[in-house]
């Protein structure tokens, strides 16, 4: 991350400046950076627009599987997340009152699923964001294959 990126994202955190500007302000950079040449052994990539989750499965592999998806005896599941809606989701928690969050997140936790919406703030996705964008998951088993990445 650029020192320059860095700086807007503690505005945001010191509540210097809204989630609104400190967008405009990371979106002004990116238009502001001139192309500058690649360093020695560095690639440049671009900045991932979703989370794709693909899975490939053979006829009986489980309950989803079958007749449904083709009928040549291969089910193919194909997701692409935009990471736009992951960011706008972030900073909807900010307009939900912290009761609403309470229960939620007790809801949440009674379903299994241990997370905190109190705690998400819009600089921890854009870092979750960039983690995602080196990672690449590929599951094989007998039957099935599953594939999670950005792209």
């Amino acid at each position: 991350m650029n020192e320059q990126r860095r700086q807007v994202l503690q505005m945001l955190a010191e509540g210097k400046i809204t989630a609104e500007e400190a967008e405009r302000l990371i979106d002004a950079l990116g238009r502001d950076r001139s192309p500058s040449p690649p360093e020695a052994g560095s690639r440049t990539k671009p900045r991932p627009k979703y989370l794709r989750v693909v899975v490939v499965s053979e006829e009986g592999a489980g309950d989803w599987a079958g007749e449904a998806f083709g009928g040549d005896g291969t089910s193919r599941i194909n997701i692409r997340v935009p990471l736009q809606l992951l960011r706008a989701g972030v900073r909807l928690t900010s307009l939900v009152p912290p009761q609403a969050l309470t229960r939620a997140n007790a809801e949440l936790h009674r379903s299994g699923v241990d997370i905190d919406l109190t705690q998400l703030k819009p600089q921890h996705i854009e870092e979750l964001i960039e983690h995602l964008d080196e990672l690449t998951v590929d599951i094989d088993s007998a039957d099935a294959k599953v594939q999670i990445f950005c792209e």
